[in-house]
């Protein structure tokens, strides 16, 4: 009604004004003419319309007809706006409401590359003793109650908001792990434990969330699973299942989600790669031209294999079958290998070249599958165990059955006839399907040029001091850090404890802790669930050693061990407390250093100037404690056959 009313008041002078301006047309044109109206009025006083009352009709249809349009349009309005209004109010309350919870971190994909079913993450606990260094099955510390009472940020976001997410990764992140393997996890998790609230930005070339590697050439071979290949679950020697994956999917919120994150987390960037570092702008870009900005940064770009020259000489054919072991798609490619060719040889005698060739030679008794190890050594692990003790080892790797090949040095490889023909500089010739090289790891130090780090000539690696910084902002861990150790001098680890340690120290001195490292790291490797052994410090075969063996009794395997104590991986990273007062074997030892055939289970010590540098413990478990003691006091030991009583290695 207000509206009509607005619009008479605007229309009806309007309305008179045009009747009148008509009526003066109209005679000024009968003048102009020299024509009279037939019929023109008088002046005079009338109460009745001038003109005979046409007029006045004209003036009341148009007034008439502005008022009824003016009226149809108002309702129309009226009504289109209500019907509107009604449309709104039912959109908004009929919308649903869409969740944002955290999924496996990738570089702006649609869809996260497909995830195994890994394990259940730990339970919190209370933050450990700063001076005790983590276990090594579970780098790191446990979450803290805090960021295990809150899953990883979720929004809730209005389907069609006039603002939607942003799809792109956040250009600044506090912490900045470059790098998806052990050590990068560890201070992940030491970061959050420290500072809860903590926004980790964890970038890897890997399309996976963080894994540990020393399953992929143990325990994953030996699985009865045929589809252990996409579940990447495994049976320890203890029996336990688990998961590669350090934790779920659910344990990381997604990279676009971190800077908005209230409470913080971690969040994986996967299938990305750095190519160049501004140490003094703070950032990084990626290999799709993205830069990300940071406060505090960790290198942890580990290492990667080596290959023999004469191989990436020998063109593509050869390189397509050949494998460098590394990552979980190296397992996957190799177990499709190994079950569809007739023979497979391995070049390399050291850790991971011993571990698979007992693994696939474990599966060739099941199929007609041809397994060959070669190496330049005389016997398995040359560079490491003592001549005697690599011979036995040999002979242990046999019996898994593989072809040895000892003092090979490769000459020429070339593809001939659908086979591999690989010749030897003493002219022996082995034909195989597939090459797998084992021959060491190259650590990734690309970064080095563009952020102006240092690299060590001797040993490879980042240069860090004892805090493990480079420079200031910037620390390394894991395989690409060289670092210097208070007791052996300036060392670079290529082990999984390593890579757990030195990973949690870094995080903790990222956050403020400025601590030393201090701790010995020990390394494990087992040949199948019957020999292990575990070591710790510089065990070099050109070293003097004295070895001190006893008679091995059903419970001295790794099987046992495991079943025993409970662990899984066996590299629990024990605190030096728990080695501070060793209690010697009450039972005789043997009057000189044993060399047996049969080297059951014993104590490798390995000297420097008389003083022990380094121990292997021979299907001796849980004692390293006492090892890492006894290389800490650096003391001169006039008998060492007293000093084996401390691992009780002659009781039954």
């Amino acid at each position: 009604m207000l509206k009509c009313r607005t619009l008479w008041r605007t229309l009806a002078p309007l309305a008179r004004t045009s009747s009148t301006v008509c009526r003066q047309n109209a005679r000024r044109a009968g003048l102009n003419n020299g024509r009279l109206p037939a019929c023109v009025p008088a002046a005079h006083m009338s109460t009745a319309p001038a003109g005979g009352g046409r007029e006045n009709q004209l003036y009341v249809l148009l007034v008439g007809a502005t008022c009824v349009g003016g009226a149809i349009y108002a309702y129309r309005t009226v009504k289109g706006d209500s019907q509107r209004y009604q449309d709104r109010i039912d959109e908004i309350s009929s919308r649903p409401l869409k969740t944002f919870t955290e999924e496996p971190a990738t570089p702006t994909q649609s869809e996260p590359p497909a995830a195994p079913s890994p394990a259940e993450p730990s339970p919190p606990a209370p933050d450990a003793d700063p001076a005790d260094p983590p276990s090594a099955e579970e780098p790191a510390v446990e979450a803290s109650p805090q960021e295990a009472a809150e899953p990883a940020a979720a929004l809730i976001v209005e389907e069609g908001d006039a603002s939607p997410a942003s799809h792109k990764v956040s250009s600044h992140t506090p912490y900045l792990l470059i790098g998806g393997g052990t050590a990068s996890f560890a201070a992940a998790r030491s970061i959050r434990a420290r500072d809860p609230g903590a926004r980790v930005l964890i970038v890897t070339d890997e399309l996976v969330p963080p894994y540990m590697r020393p399953p992929l050439s143990k325990e994953l071979w030996f699985s009865d699973d045929p589809s252990v290949t996409e579940t990447l679950r495994f049976k320890q020697w203890n029996g336990k299942e688990r998961s590669i994956y350090f934790q779920p999917p659910s344990f990381y919120i997604n990279a676009e989600e971190l800077g908005s994150a209230e409470n913080g987390g971690v969040a994986v960037l996967t299938g990305k790669k750095v190519v160049h570092m501004d140490v003094r702008g703070n950032k990084i870009k990626l290999d799709d031209d993205t830069e990300i900005s940071y406060d505090k940064c960790l290198i942890a770009t580990g290492g990667v294999p080596r290959n023999l020259q004469v191989i990436e000489r020998a063109g593509e054919e050869v390189m397509k079958r050949t494998t460098l072991f590394r990552k979980v798609e190296d397992f996957k490619s190799l177990d499709k290998v190994s079950r569809n060719v007739k023979s497979i040889t391995i070049i390399g005698g050291g850790f991971l070249g011993s571990e698979l060739a007992c693994a696939l030679g474990r599966r060739s008794t099941e199929s007609d599958l041809e397994v060959i190890q070669m190496y330049p050594e005389k016997g398995n692990m040359g560079k490491v165990l003592p001549e005697y003790l690599s011979n036995w080892t040999t002979e242990k790797v046999k019996k898994e059955g593989v072809k040895i090949i000892s003092e090979a040095l490769v000459k020429s490889v070339v593809s001939k006839d659908d086979k591999l023909e690989i010749q030897l500089k003493d002219g022996r010739l082995v034909k195989t399907d597939h090459i797998v090289a084992a021959v060491g790891l190259e650590p990734n130090v690309d970064l080095a040029k563009s952020a102006g780090l240092e690299v060590d000539s001797d040993f490879g690696g980042f240069r860090v001091n004892a805090e493990l910084q480079a420079r200031s902002n910037i620390w390394v861990a894991g395989d690409a850090a060289c670092f210097y150790d208070i007791r052996l001098g300036r060392r670079r680890v290529e082990h999984h404890d390593h890579a757990v340690v030195s990973g949690r120290l870094a995080g903790e001195n990222m956050t403020g802790a400025n601590k030393p490292y201090w701790h010995q790291s020990m390394f494990w490797s087992d040949l199948g669930p019957d020999v292990g052994y575990e070591a710790i410090g510089i065990v070099d075969s050109s070293l003097p050693t004295v070895g001190v063996f006893a008679k091995a009794t059903a419970k001295d395997t790794p099987k046992a061990a495991t079943e025993e104590s409970g662990t899984g991986i066996r590299s629990e990273s024990e605190t030096e407390h728990t080695a501070s007062s060793p209690v010697a074997s009450s039972a005789p030892s043997p009057t000189g250093v044993q060399h047996k055939d049969e080297y059951g289970k014993g104590v490798i010590f390995y000297l420097r100037d008389k003083v022990v540098v380094g121990i292997i413990l021979w299907n001796v478990f849980n004692r390293m404690p006492i090892a890492r003691k006894i290389i800490k006091d650096g003391e001169e030991h006039a008998d060492l056959n007293e000093v084996a009583k401390l691992f009780n290695i002659h009781d039954d």
